[in-house]
């Protein structure tokens, strides 16, 4: 077992089946659009772009489970409190969750970039991977790692300052942005790099928006970012 049955109350129950089932929606659809726009259900490196999420995914569960299984049951929820996130979480999902898969599965089956170098697509792959990586350390890190950006005054939120937060102050974010750019590389697909830059760009924007409402609302968060000056990028902003 990986928790304690009884440490876990039905409404975390019902929050972390619910939130398994968002996932395996999102990568039944995630897979479709690769597969079905490429029209090829061997091409490999569509099944190495899965295989770096399911396997990630696998990991973060197991870890969470053990750890704070109440987070993936609060995952399970996204509670916008701000218009901004709506417009703005919106619009990434789109661009990075269809229309990178969509565009690279065309090029794929029209081959739009031709002769993509093997070296393009492991750069891709080790790309991917630190994104993934950080991504899930920053998740596995923060104990109020959400889907929204909110303060969570239910749960009493405090500032995390372990683990990357150490070294910049939205590292999860910045795990996504290199995802951005490393999936088209990893589908060897110069085009999915338009929609790929967008979903980064739109990160981007998010990281601001949210690092003004938490300097805002979130005690201790001002000291936080006075002590760690970079909100994603290290040495430069």
């Amino acid at each position: 077992m990986f928790v304690n049955n009884n440490s876990i109350t039905p409404a975390v129950r019902i929050g972390i089946v619910r939130r398994f089932i968002q996932i395996l929606v999102l990568f039944g659809i995630l897979s479709a659009v690769l597969l079905f726009s490429s029209g090829h259900t061997d091409w490999l490196w569509a099944w190495v772009f899965i295989g770096i999420y399911i396997g990630s995914t696998v990991f973060n569960s197991i870890a969470l489970l053990k750890r704070r299984p109440e987070i993936i049951a609060e995952r399970s929820v996204t509670q916008i409190e701000h218009g901004w996130e709506k417009l703005i979480g919106g619009l990434w999902a789109l661009l990075y969750f269809l229309a990178v898969p969509l565009m690279a599965g065309l090029d794929m089956r029209y081959e739009w970039s031709a002769d993509i170098p093997l070296n393009v697509h492991i750069i891709g792959v080790i790309c991917f991977s630190v994104g993934t990586a950080l991504f899930s350390w920053a998740l596995l890190e923060n104990a109020f790692f959400t889907t929204a950006s909110r303060i969570q005054k239910e749960r009493g939120q405090t500032v995390c300052m372990s683990g990357p937060y150490q070294y910049i102050r939205h590292p999860g974010y910045l795990g996504a942005i290199i995802q951005s750019f490393a999936a088209p590389m990893l589908l060897g697909s110069f085009w999915a790099l338009i929609p790929g830059f967008l979903s980064a760009l739109l990160m981007i924007v998010r990281t601001k928006m949210e690092d003004k409402m938490l300097r805002q609302e979130l005690i201790g968060y001002e000291a936080y970012a006075q002590r760690t000056k970079y909100r994603v990028f290290p040495g430069i902003w």
